[in-house]
């Protein structure tokens, strides 16, 4: 199962490849924000990501209601954050 999880924008790390830091259930990682770009994204900011990807841009009442939802779904939830996890986007 696929599923896109709720991250906060931490900073920019790397502005010529559209890079992030998001921070995803307390772990900080590097996502490509490059999809998202175009809708105005900043610092604090959500977005929905996807094994290393941010699809798109959510407001804060989403995201939180997306993870509660999350963690309710066990292994699917599990599993999709083992994939960001492992994911490395430097």
């Amino acid at each position: 199962m696929c599923l896109g999880i709720p991250g906060q924008i931490v900073e920019f790390v790397d502005e010529v490849n559209h890079i992030a830091k998001v921070e995803v259930s307390g772990v900080k990682r590097n996502v490509n924000v490059a999809m998202v770009r175009q809708e105005g994204i900043v610092p604090g900011d959500w977005v929905l990501i996807h094994v290393g990807f941010a699809m798109s841009k959510i407001d804060e009442y989403e995201a939180q209601q997306t993870i509660k939802l999350l963690h309710g779904m066990d292994d699917a939830y599990t599993d999709e954050l083992k994939a960001l996890h492992e994911s490395e986007i430097e």
